[in-house]
C-alpha cells in the first residue's frame, strides 16, 4: 500500500512580524556551499478581484463568480526554480550527505532516498530541451513541497509554494484584464513562451518581459504548482463576502491546482485567472510500480517557484507544513 501527504490545515501569515511597517526589500536567497541564488521580490498585501469576469474571451466555469479577496504580503521568486537550483536538492552530493548523515548501515541511502531527497529518475527528466538556466520540470506537488523543506534545512528561511489566490494576485500585478499586460493575446510572445512561439520546448527563464511587479514567466514557459486543492466551484463557495487568505486543504491526490500556462499550452490557458487541474495522466509513462512519489514523467510542462510570507510561521506551523500527515495514494 502506498501513501501519499495531505495539508489538513496551514495558517499562512502567523508569527511575528520579520520587517518594520516599511515594505520589505527584494533580495536574493544565497544557497550555502553554492554559486547559486534565488531572487525574491516583495509583494505587497493587498486586495483584488479573483477570478474572471463571465465576458472574458477563453474563459472557463471553474474562474467564476469574481470574488474580492485580500491577501498579507509575501515574497514570490522572480522566476520558476531552475535546474541549477534544483539538481543541488535531487542530485548532487546526495550519496555523500547521506553517508554522513546515516554511517548506520540500517539507515542507507536508500531507506532515506524516500523521505529525504527524489529517488534517482529513469530517464533525463529535461528531456533534452535545456538544463542550466532552463525550468526544473516533472515534480509531483509533493516534491516541490520537499524541496522548500530542504531548503528551509539549508538556509533557515521558511519557503512554500503559493496558494492559487496569492499565484493570481502576483500574476495580475495590479491589472484586472486577462493577462497582466492587456487583454490582447496578440502581445502574449512578448511577455510568454507559449505554443505559438515556443518551437515545442520551454525556454531559458526571464528572457520574456516580466509583469508590473518584476515576475517573469509568470504567463507560459512551464505552469506552476500551487498548494491548492483544484475545486471546480471553489470560487462559489467563497464568493459571500469578503475573503482572506483563501486556500484549499489538499485531501486527496488528485486533482491539484496549477497556473500559468505552458510552452505547450495556447493563449488562453496563460491567462492570469485560468486554472489547471494536476491528473493521473501525467504519470502515465512512469514505468515504476508502484507509480514514482517524486517524478511525473508525463508532466514536462510542470515546474513551481517560491514564496516566502512576511510573517514567519511558528516552528509548530512550519513542522506541520513540510511534515503533514499522510493519505493513501491510489
Amino acid at each position: 500500500m502506498r501513501f501519499k501527504y495531505v495539508v489538513l490545515g496551514l495558517v499562512l501569515m502567523t508569527g511575528s512580524d520579520v520587517f518594520s511597517q516599511s515594505k520589505p526589500a527584494n533580495y536574493s536567497q544565497k544557497i550555502p556551499g553554492t554559486n547559486q541564488e534565488y531572487g525574491m521580490v516583495a509583494i505587497p498585501a493587498g486586495e483584488f478581484m479573483m477570478g474572471s469576469p463571465a465576458t472574458e474571451a477563453g474563459r472557463n466555469e471553474d474562474e467564476g463568480p469574481q470574488h474580492k479577496v485580500k491577501l498579507d504580503g509575501f515574497w514570490m521568486g522572480s522566476h520558476e526554480v531552475t535546474w541549477d537550483f534544483y539538481d543541488l536538492y535531487a542530485f548532487k552530493n546526495m550519496e555523500k550527505e547521506m553517508a554522513a548523515r546515516f554511517p548506520d548501515p540500517e539507515k542507507s541511502i536508500a531507506k532515506t532516498d524516500a523521505s529525504t531527497r527524489p529517488s534517482p529518475p529513469y530517464v533525463d527528466m529535461s528531456f533534452g530541451m535545456g538544463r542550466a538556466g532552463y525550468p526544473a520540470i516533472n515534480m509531483t506537488q509533493y516534491a516541490a513541497i520537499k524541496f522548500c523543506k530542504w531548503l528551509y534545512d539549508k538556509t533557515g528561511v521558511f519557503y512554500r509554494l503559493p496558494t492559487e489566490a496569492e499565484w493570481e494576485y502576483a500574476a495580475r500585478a495590479g491589472t484586472k484584464t486577462a493577462y497582466s499586460f492587456g487583454n490582447d493575446p496578440a502581445k502574449l510572445g512578448e511577455y510568454a513562451w507559449y505554443k505559438d512561439n515556443s518551437d515545442g520546448a520551454y525556454k531559458l527563464i526571464g528572457t520574456k518581459k516580466p509583469n508590473p511587479w518584476g515576475l517573469h514567466d509568470m504567463h507560459g514557459n512551464v505552469m506552476e504548482w500551487t498548494l491548492d486543492q483544484y475545486i471546480p466551484d471553489y470560487y462559489a463557495q467563497k464568493a459571500k463576502g469578503e475573503v482572506k487568505d483563501p486556500y484549499a486543504p489538499v485531501t486527496e491526490l488528485y486533482p491539484t491546482s496549477v497556473r500559468g500556462g505552458s510552452w505547450d499550452d495556447e493563449a488562453a490557458v496563460a491567462r492570469s485567472a485560468a486554472r489547471t487541474p494536476s491528473s493521473p495522466s501525467w504519470k502515465v509513462l512512469d514505468p515504476q510500480l508502484p507509480k514514482s512519489e517524486w517524478w511525473m514523467t508525463s508532466a514536462s510542462f510542470v515546474g513551481f517557484r517560491l514564496v516566502r510570507p512576511f510573517k514567519t510561521p511558528t516552528a509548530a506551523e512550519i513542522e506541520a507544513y513540510y511534515n503533514p500527515p499522510l493519505i493513501e495514494d491510489y
